[in-house]
């Protein structure tokens, strides 16, 4: 295994291509963030925005008093300013774009709005928070409803998050970052297709010595991680020292699931790399597809997105790697716990192993007519 991580590490340094895509297009793009956002306020305070709720017989007391503390004037963390008004006065404030959306109560909450945006973003965030705590609160109805209570048996708590430095420019770091770890699919690709017999002459030699598959496919995953986690590195560095980007107290937990979410694009690339018998320019094709989806679905080209996919098919996003990412460093400045955290860390774990195993799997099992 080590003369193939060796052997590994050498091809993939002196891949110019490889060099460029891995670390110097992070920095160009890096570098480009920091000129087109530069005027963006980091740390601007979060602003209440109007809502509507429609007051009428569905509308309890229960669920009052919690919007009256999210739009209290003497709470610094107030989310909304709130217009208690009839179903047709809500209507006509959303028509005439007055408030962000209008709220109607039924068995759960129901919201109406006109756009997607950031308020809309956040309207829809504190909503399916509060549907998923309904019987707390329903538990509550009875009693003289004590919100610092509701807030402590709920899992997750809103925040303020311009507070916690989650600007719109941290978020496309994050997204860079982000980027820039399943690249490493490619990577891994690339040298995982040197070994295979029918890609490379180096297979050919691999697969008539007593060399094991597992053995020379581990080395060359190595090799893919320390190039990747360098690569990684540097965009680190650049954007810390040359960027002035400030990662936060949780700098540390930014890095670790970085570790993670770096293996997880490099099974990516193995999995794919020798579950396709297909030449290497149809193998980057597919691989390319499956990540963009996987970007596109996380919400990294659009937050609406990831919205819509955790509303409508939570499955997708739970067993997507660009999401698994990308939700980890949020949940860093969305959420008081690091429950959500934790859950993104393993299941990038638990991703990697699966692609890896399968990746085993299909390279001890295929054969050659020819070589």
């Amino acid at each position: 295994m080590l003369y193939d991580f060796k052997y590994s590490l050498k091809v993939l340094l002196r891949n110019k291509g490889l060099l460029f895509w891995t670390f110097v297009f992070p920095i160009v793009l890096g570098t480009f963030f920091n000129m087109a956002f530069s005027n963006i306020e980091n740390s601007e305070r979060f602003n209440a925005f109007d809502i509507a709720i429609v007051n009428d017989e569905n509308f309890n007391l229960t669920y009052k008093n919690i919007f009256d503390s999210l739009s209290d004037v003497n709470n610094e963390d107030r989310l909304f300013n709130v217009n208690y008004v009839s179903l047709e006065e809500a209507k006509n404030l959303l028509k005439e774009n007055k408030v962000a959306g209008y709220l109607v109560f039924n068995d759960n909450i129901d919201i109406y709005v006109n756009k997607s945006g950031a308020n809309e973003t956040v309207l829809r965030f504190a909503v399916d928070e509060i549907n998923s705590k309904k019987s707390i609160y329903e538990s509550l109805s009875d009693e003289s409803l004590d919100i610092d209570r509701i807030v402590s048996e709920s899992e997750v708590k809103l925040k303020d998050i311009s507070r916690s430095n989650l600007s719109y420019t941290m978020i496309e770091y994050y997204t860079l970052i982000a980027m820039a770890i399943l690249y490493g699919s490619t990577i891994s690709m690339f040298i995982t297709n040197k070994k295979m017999p029918n890609m490379d002459s180096v297979g050919k030699r691999i697969s008539v010595s007593p060399t094991r598959k597992s053995s020379s496919l581990l080395g060359s995953l190595f090799a893919s991680y320390v190039v990747q986690l360098l690569g990684v590195a540097i965009l680190f560095i650049y954007t810390i020292f040359v960027l002035n980007v400030d990662y936060g107290n949780n700098f540390f937990l930014v890095i670790v699931l970085s570790l993670v979410g770096v293996l997880a694009g490099l099974s990516l690339g193995v999995m794919i790399a020798t579950l396709f018998k297909a030449n290497e320019g149809n193998k980057m094709g597919i691989l390319i597809a499956i990540t963009m989806l996987f970007c596109f679905l996380s919400g990294m080209m659009g937050i609406t997105m990831k919205y819509v996919i955790d509303k409508n098919i939570p499955i997708l996003n739970i067993i997507n790697p660009a999401n698994m990412i990308t939700d980890g460093f949020y949940s860093l400045y969305y959420y008081d716990t690091l429950d959500r955290y934790y859950f993104n860390l393993i299941s990038l774990l638990v991703f990697s192993i699966i692609a890896l195993l399968i990746s085993f799997f299909s390279i001890r099992r295929q054969k050659y007519d020819s070589i």
